[in-house]
């Protein structure tokens, strides 16, 4: 049973009761009785519910302080060449990061005295200048002014990282809420290195050393004391204080920050006097400069890390834009500067003669806005001393041309079809004139590629990258010509050919149905007659013995070792054996590579790894992983060898005796402009039918190049047009600026080949005679793959050959006594008895 409650405790609930009843009892009152109070009760409680409700609002979606925490800021991708020196880079905004520890005190007493001289003591918002900032706004509203800004270091903090730089009071207030959480996340100094690692500071650099060097080309350890006040007042106007027309403005505002800095006691006033006295000391604006023969290189790359990383952070925090990446190449700096010189040679040899092809771009110019309109159409170029810019006007034969930097000047020889508007190339001609030059309109591509790695060395897209990034090297589809034709002749080779073998180089056509009708093939230039070795049918180019070779061994195998090799995946039509599908320069280089290296084909690279912004390597090109590679110590343990990296795609006998074969066509074929290199190469030329485009694909058993010259939009280059005459000097050239790189190491016949002596012209076996060291020798070297070489001649052969050659004889010979004599000095047995023994092949 429950005990009642003591008259203690009764009195206890009583006087509760009582006290809130009082409470309510009084509010009741006065709601009732005082209309007053009534409407200010109501004001209150509106007002606060406001309040509560707009709190909600403006905290809701505010970023965490703790973010700054692990803070990863964009920083810029680093392209590096193969020596690892720096040839490119990826960014949008200049930013270099440093530690708090880095900075040097005068730089941050600068900032300080300009931005926040209370920030050491402040917990993130100074109330003080935010009043000042608050009558300052109240007394520019209407007038179109922007009001000072009143934030706090911290606060900029906030809003350069979390919130962003949108210009309202609500934005503003969030800074202050900011502002408060991250003087309780971060200490000042961590806030401080944020703040002069982030603060925009104009000429796109954001962070005090991106600034120093934009402005002054010095690390900020290397900075005076005018150049610090200089730089402290950039965040308030950088584009406005940054350019020479306000120069006298920024002085004043200098010099201001130079006195703060007294009245703080971080100068003495002598110092502060000195440095006023300097001059501001900016150098002009400038761009990075990189070696521009790297561009379509470059931008390769580029393409490929964003496949595979994205563009920007919101893709992934490796982008190439913000990532911080490093990334080594495999590009060769001095193969590189070759290719685009022996490129543009050859593209400017072909053109010459033919005159003013017509502008790179076409403006409708704007008087007032002709440099802006000229940087929006974004075209450069970096050969020799030519520069792009824009007719300006012209009456008559006098023109005038106008640059991106504001320069013009007068314009000599001036073509007929030349309009104002008109976006051209032009160089000095002396006594300040231009110029006209003609950029040729006809273009191409070329790739260099290590025969032993895949790695692409040097790669060339076009006359300059500043004209266009289309890579002609990549991404230009063309019809490869005749240089697929050794694809054909493998094919031949693995289904019991041989070099030696007998081709008809005669008509050859082929029914296509009652509405085709018969189509014949020809070769080039026409001619044909006879029984002709595949050697020769490779090395002069011969059109009828290649179809018929693919015919034979059956376009269907044919067009499957185009397929494994990467060429491309075509119908087996035997017009394709001719070079009729399309493929690009980069394909066959690393198709012909392929052939270098012994039927071994490498996937084509140009990265050879890549670090993310810590140094941790994310990404490299060589996957195989080395056992042992990281011992200590040797230990008396085996050697570590790694994998084999490549694909055998082809039998490495029939890669051999294809590149033998191609050899001749560098000595006595169609490529013998190559000859007086004196290099053991190999290569083979194109040209399509127009013909429209010329090729040229060969090397070394170290390297291996591809060109090929043709307009984008394919037409004829003319009659005389051939491969040999103008992709071929191409590779000519790049060999010779190259050629201490080359090596004259011979290439290796691989295991089971037998070199054996044969006629050049009959594919006969050869005894007792020597290969010549001329071109045209009649006794050659032949690869064959084992017992396909050309049999040897058994006793009863040997007498029917000479009878043979003795009826011959008599027949030419009106004199008894020579065919005596020719009979006598005949002989049965071979010459070489170690060759009949099957010692040398």
């Amino acid at each position: 049973m429950a005990e009642s409650p003591s008259p203690e405790d009764e009195n206890l609930r009583y006087r509760i009761r009582r006290e809130a009843s009082g409470a309510l009892a009084w509010f009741r009152e006065n709601w009732h009785e005082k209309r007053w109070f009534r409407w200010g009760a109501s004001a209150l409680g509106i007002f606060l519910a406001g309040f509560l409700l707009f709190w909600i609002v403006l905290t809701r979606n505010l970023p965490s302080a703790d973010k700054l925490l692990d803070y990863q800021p964009p920083l810029p991708t680093m392209v590096r060449a193969m020596d690892g020196e720096i040839i490119y880079s990826y960014a949008r905004e200049r930013r270099v990061q440093l530690r708090f520890v880095d900075f040097p005190k005068t730089l941050i007493d600068a900032f300080l005295s300009a931005e926040d001289k209370t920030f050491w003591s402040h917990g993130g918002v100074d109330f003080t200048g935010l009043a000042g900032a608050v009558v300052d706004y109240i007394s520019k509203i209407g007038s179109g002014q922007r009001a000072k800004g009143g934030s706090t270091i911290t606060q900029q903090v906030a809003k350069n990282i979390l919130i962003g730089d949108e210009y309202s009071i609500t934005r503003k207030l969030k800074e202050m809420i900011l502002a408060r959480r991250i003087e309780g996340t971060l200490n000042k100094q961590q806030i401080l290195e944020l703040y002069l690692n982030e603060i925009p500071l104009g000429r796109q650099s954001f962070g005090v050393q991106a600034a120093a060097r934009a402005y002054f080309d010095k690390d900020v350890g290397e900075l005076q004391l005018h150049e610090t006040a200089f730089l402290a007042i950039l965040p308030k106007a950088p584009e406005r204080y940054g350019r020479a027309k306000h120069e006298k403005l920024a002085i004043s505002r200098r010099n201001y920050v130079l006195d703060q800095m007294v009245d703080n006691g971080w100068a003495s006033r002598a110092e502060a006097d000195r440095a006023k006295a300097r001059p501001l000391g900016v150098i002009p604006r400038r761009s990075q400069s990189y070696d521009p023969s790297v561009g379509y290189f470059a931008e390769e790359v580029r393409r490929r890390l964003i496949d595979r990383y994205g563009e920007t952070a919101e893709d992934s925090p490796n982008s190439v834009y913000a990532g911080g990446l490093w990334v080594r190449t495999s590009l060769n700096q001095e193969m590189q500067r070759a290719a685009q010189d022996a490129l543009r040679a050859g593209l400017l040899r072909y053109h010459s003669g033919k005159g003013w092809r017509g502008p790179i771009a076409h403006i409708v110019l704007d008087p007032e806005q002709w440099r802006s309109q000229l940087v929006m159409v974004n075209r450069s170029i970096s050969y020799k001393d030519w520069r792009v810019g824009v007719v300006l006007q012209r009456d008559g034969n006098s023109a005038t041309i106008g640059f991106s930097d504001g320069d013009t000047a007068p314009l000599t020889s001036l073509p007929d079809q030349l309009r104002v508007g008109n976006v051209i190339a032009a160089a000095p001609a002396g006594n300040g004139t231009y110029a006209v030059r003609t950029v040729p309109e006809v273009s191409g591509g070329m790739v260099v590629e290590s025969v032993d790695s895949g790695r692409i060395l040097a790669m060339q897209g076009g006359f300059d990258a500043g004209l266009g990034a289309f890579n002609r090297a990549t991404q230009a589809m063309r019809q490869p010509g005749s240089t697929i034709k050794p694809f054909v002749y493998a094919t031949g080779l693995d289904f019991g050919m041989t070099p030696a073998t007998m081709v008809l180089d005669g008509t050859f056509c082929v029914y296509q149905g009652a509405r085709l009708g018969q189509k014949c093939f020809r070769n080039f230039g026409g001619g044909g007659g006879g029984n002709h070795t595949m050697r020769w049918g490779l090395e002069q180019s011969r059109n009828l013995m290649t179809v018929r070779i693919a015919n034979d061994t059956g376009m269907d195998r044919v067009t499957k070792t185009f397929k494994n090799l990467g060429i491309g995946d075509y119908n087996s039509y035997l017009s394709f054996a001719l070079g009729a599908g399309e493929t690009t320069v980069s394909r066959m280089v690393n198709a012909y590579a392929a052939l270098a290296n012994n039927g071994v084909q490498f996937t084509p690279t140009l990265i050879d790894y890549i670090q993310d912004r810590n140094g941790k390597v994310i990404w490299r090109a060589d996957k195989r992983r080395c056992i042992g590679c990281s011992m200590a110590k040797w230990d008396g343990k085996p050697m570590p060898r790694l994998a084999p990296r490549g694909k055998q795609v082809m039998d490495p006998g029939t890669a051999y005796q294809v590149v033998h074969m191609l050899e001749g066509v560098v000595t006595r074929g169609t490529a013998v402009v190559l000859r007086d290199l004196k290099l053991p190469l190999f290569g083979k030329t194109g040209t399509t039918s127009g013909p429209t485009d010329v090729w040229f694909v060969g090397g070394s058993q170290k390297y291996v190049a591809g060109v090929y010259m043709g307009y984008d939009t394919p037409r004829s280059l003319g009659g005389y047009a051939q491969g040999g005459r103008f992709a071929a000097p191409v590779f000519k050239q790049f060999v010779q600026e190259t050629k201490s790189s080359w090596g004259s190491q011979p290439f290796v016949a691989p295991e089971g080949i037998r070199m054996v002596r044969i006629d050049r012209v009959t594919g006969k076996r050869v005894f007792g005679a020597e290969p010549g060291n001329e071109p045209k020798a009649a006794v050659i070297w032949e690869a064959f793959k084992p017992d396909t070489e050309p049999r040897r001649l058994a006793k009863a052969d040997e007498f029917a050959s000479q009878r043979d050659a003795l009826i011959a004889d008599i027949r030419r010979s009106r004199s008894a006594d020579a065919v005596h004599g020719a009979q006598v000095g005949s002989s049965s047995e071979p010459r070489d008895f170690a060759e009949e023994q099957g010692g040398v092949y």
